[in-house]
């Protein structure tokens, strides 16, 4: 029988605060499996690197804070991230959903929940557009001053 999973609470609380926090460079935390105990695994900042920390054969959580707006207003947007790998079996998959809810305790401030198992789904333009939708208007003239 399967152990029940369970969650590092206090890494996974700070990596969480880390990434929210305007007082550091943190823009990203990833989460994943250590047995059935989920851990924080990496932080970081550039993107390429979030990129980087999924494999095809893994299970994992991401957290990732994406600056949004216009020339008129710039605000961070955060972006809630399961990952399931191309290889990864029918019962890990299954156990995702209850696994998802267990961490979402503690990472429970986001703007967007995203779900992705293949690298070109981890693309900051799909990433941009799921914030644009979910947030509203734009009132901005188009130009990006990112």
């Amino acid at each position: 029988m399967p152990m029940a999973t369970s969650l590092d609470k206090d890494a996974i609380r700070e990596a969480y605060e880390d990434v929210r926090s305007d007082l550091t460079d943190t823009e990203w935390a990833v989460f994943k499996f250590d047995g059935p105990r989920i851990i924080c695994t990496a932080r970081g900042q550039c993107f390429e690197e979030f990129r980087q920390q999924f494999g095809d054969n893994e299970r994992a959580f991401g957290y990732i804070r994406i600056q949004m707006g216009d020339e008129m207003s710039k605000r961070k947007k955060f972006i809630f991230l399961t990952w399931i790998g191309q290889n990864v079996g029918v019962i890990q998959r299954a156990k995702m959903s209850t696994d998802k809810a267990l961490i979402k305790d503690v990472l429970n401030n986001f703007a967007v929940e995203l779900q992705a198992g293949a690298e070109n789904e981890l693309d900051i333009d799909l990433f941009r557009d799921a914030l644009n939708r979910a947030g509203g208007a734009n009132y901005g003239t188009g130009v990006r001053n990112f």
